[in-house]
């Protein structure tokens, strides 16, 4: 059994839905990706120990865990050429509220829609980008990851922080959720 990066992106999902709160069918809608894929994507995030079926959510301290020792390991950021597209890591929010881009190219995820010049940044998964244009959180979320995933030291402990910050609140609003976290 091995962990796709789609998991990673249901993992975050149903980190940040509250507990009970959804399904196969929602949770694939909101992700841009089949019932199915959803499906096995659980029961791969299962079987890792990262999601807890008993509860119906992941368990947050394996979550944070594999989010920032594992995933630049298990899934490495690509840059690529220069693109259009949809601004990540530390030239998204909230990374950069809080760090200075100086005259570096900005890292983006290339889409049709985008609107930043920079170089391409690859995404954990290819429905990245719409993921992030569709739900704010999620791109939050996703765009710290890949602070994590590409970005120097003092990027990297920034977003960790943020990364683990965020997930507390999110999974802290069901009393459930800290049975995650327990498990």
């Amino acid at each position: 059994m091995n962990l796709r990066p789609q998991d990673i992106i249901v993992a975050i999902k149903l980190a940040t839905v509250k507990h009970g709160g959804w399904s196969y069918p929602s949770v694939a809608a909101a992700l841009s990706l089949s019932v199915g894929e959803v499906h096995k994507s659980v029961k791969r995030l299962s079987m890792a120990q990262i999601y807890n079926e008993h509860t119906r959510a992941p368990r947050r301290a394996s979550l944070e865990e594999f989010l920032i020792h594992g995933v630049k390991y298990a899934f490495p950021a690509e840059r690529k050429s220069m693109t259009r597209g949809i601004p990540t890591a530390w030239a998204a929010p909230p990374l950069n509220s809080v760090l200075t881009q100086g005259e570096d190219m900005p890292p983006v995820w290339p889409h049709p829609t985008g609107h930043v010049q920079g170089y391409e940044f690859t995404p954990l998964y290819s429905n990245v980008p719409q993921v992030a244009l569709n739900d704010p959180r999620m791109y939050e979320l996703l765009a710290l990851l890949d602070g994590i995933r590409g970005g120097g030291a003092r990027e990297r402990k920034l977003a960790e922080e943020l990364l683990s910050e965020r997930l507390r609140e999110a999974m802290q609003k069901t009393p459930l959720a800290e049975l995650a976290y327990a498990s």
